[in-house]
C-alpha cells in the first residue's frame, strides 16, 4: 500500500511535523485545509507550499514526507466530498488528555475560521442561515478555555463540540459545492 492510500491520523501528522523540527499541533493547519478545500479547493502544490511555510522549511525533507502531506490533503478532500458524510477533523484522539483534545479542537476551529475570515463578506451572502449560525458557534469554540478537567460530562461536551465543528465543515462544503457530496435522498424509493 502506498502512503497516499494510508489513513492519516493526528499522531502520524504530528510525528511528521516533529521530523521537520516543528512542535506545532497539526490541528490548526487541518482546520485551514478543511476550510480551503470547502471554500474553493487548494491544489497539491499550493498545499505543500503552505505546509512548508507553517513548518518553516523550504520543502518536505524527503519524498515519503511529501507523499504523506499530499495524502492528508487527498484524504480530507475525499471525506468532504464523499456521499457518506464521513469527514472527521484531524484532532487528538483518546490517547491524549481531555485538555489536549480541547486545545486541538480550539486550534482546528481557529484555523478554519481564519480561512473563512480571509474570504471576506462576498461568499457569506449566499450562505444559509444554518451555516452562518454554525460558523458563529465555531467562534465560541475558538474562544473557549482549553484547560478542561477530566470528567465524563466534559468528555461528552467536547465530543458534542467536535461533532458541531465537523457538521459545520460539511455544511460549508455542501453549500460551496452544490450537488456534492451526492447524498441519497431519504424520500426517494429504493430500487432493488
Amino acid at each position: 500500500m502506498s502512503l497516499i492510500d494510508e489513513r492519516q491520523d493526528f499522531s502520524t501528522i504530528a510525528d511528521l511535523f516533529l521530523l521537520h523540527g516543528s512542535m506545532q499541533s497539526p490541528a490548526f493547519l487541518d482546520g485551514r485545509l478543511c476550510a480551503r478545500l470547502a471554500m474553493h479547493d487548494i491544489d497539491p502544490a499550493a498545499w505543500l507550499e503552505e505546509v512548508c511555510l507553517v513548518l518553516g522549511v523550504e520543502q518536505p525533507r524527503d519524498e515519503p514526507s511529501a507523499e504523506r502531506f499530499l495524502a492528508w490533503r487527498r484524504q480530507t478532500l475525499d471525506a468532504l466530498s464523499g456521499g457518506d458524510l464521513g469527514y472527521e477533523p484531524l484532532l487528538p484522539d483518546e490517547l491524549f488528555s481531555l485538555a489536549e483534545r480541547a486545545r486541538g479542537l480550539k486550534e482546528w476551529t481557529q484555523g478554519f475560521l481564519e480561512v473563512i475570515e480571509d474570504a471576506g463578506e462576498a461568499p457569506r451572502e449566499a450562505w444559509s442561515t444554518a451555516l452562518r449560525e454554525a460558523l458563529e458557534d465555531l467562534e465560541g469554540i475558538a474562544a473557549m478555555p482549553a484547560d478542561l478537567e477530566e470528567s465524563a460530562e466534559n468528555e461528552g461536551d467536547l465530543f458534542a463540540l467536535a461533532e458541531h465543528a465537523r457538521m459545520a465543515a460539511m455544511l460549508l462544503y455542501t453549500e460551496q459545492h452544490p450537488g456534492k457530496p451526492q447524498v441519497e435522498d431519504a424520500e426517494s424509493p429504493t430500487r432493488h
